[in-house]
């Protein structure tokens, strides 16, 4: 059994501690999950680190230093970044791997998903159901972090996830490249069932609060509800993507 202090060592070995740390741990190509700095924060080293973090695409909170402290006592200098426990991939690569395998495309795509427990949920369902990756938007979406890991079952060990700044540009390749843009929402009167999902196609799932942007609502090749009968209007994020992707499976494997 693992020991407060063996946890604790854990969780502090997925940070990085300071300006010149994180700055050498972009150029090695970690790839970083979130960054924190504290606000307020200058300087030509901080510069630096601001160059570095606008080329790599990653994204920074500006928070009180108070934060900082609570993250960790260690001398962070104003800056804590989160290694992430995955490596993330490109999804221009995944599709042409698909193909070559001879596999029929099964994708996910999630629009603004932020909770890391749905999103866990949801790796650990696409994962049994043959999703061949997840891809989510750089800002905007769950971290991965142990707490999405550990309710992924480990799934998002075993699942390429793919990460970018503009899923607008992902769902138009996605298209250019044969495979159908299917929505769930509840904006629509077209149910699921009436979707052929044994071609190749991309799920889109959106938030609970806010759902699919209005950029891929508008160029998604279907629009598709699930049937609701309950004075509820609406299902967890991550019953409504098993619902779907197993209606997916059902239609492959009939």
């Amino acid at each position: 059994m693992n020991t407060n202090s063996e946890r604790a060592r854990r969780e502090h070995n997925q940070m990085i501690f300071g300006i010149r740390a994180l700055i050498e741990a972009i150029k090695s190509g970690q790839d970083i999950e979130a960054v924190y700095v504290q606000r307020g924060l200058t300087g030509a080293l901080f510069n630096e680190l601001r160059v570095l973090l606008k080329e790599a695409e990653i994204t920074y909170q500006q928070v009180p230093v108070e934060k900082l402290n609570r993250i960790t006592q260690k001398n962070h200098q104003g800056v804590i970044g989160m290694i992430s426990p995955i490596t993330y991939q490109k999804i221009e690569d995944i599709v042409p791997q698909i193909y070559e395998k001879g596999e029929v495309p099964l994708l996910l795509i999630l629009d603004g998903i932020t909770d890391v427990r749905n999103m866990g949920a949801i790796a650990r369902t696409a994962e049994c159901s043959g999703v061949n990756a997840i891809i989510v938007p750089v800002k905007g979406s769950a971290q991965i972090n142990p707490d999405t890991i550990k309710t992924s079952a480990g799934a998002l060990f075993n699942i390429p996830v793919c990460r970018h700044e503009n899923l607008g540009k992902v769902v138009r390749y996605l298209q250019e490249s044969g495979i159908q843009i299917v929505a769930c929402t509840e904006k629509t009167n077209d149910y699921l069932y009436k979707v052929d999902f044994k071609g190749p196609t991309a799920i889109v799932m959106g938030s609970e609060e806010d759902g699919i942007s209005s950029e891929i609502m508008r160029i998604a090749d279907h629009l598709s509800k699930i049937p609701m009968s309950g004075t509820i209007g609406s299902l967890n994020v991550s019953v409504s993507a098993g619902v779907i992707l197993y209606e997916a499976v059902r239609q492959r494997t009939v």
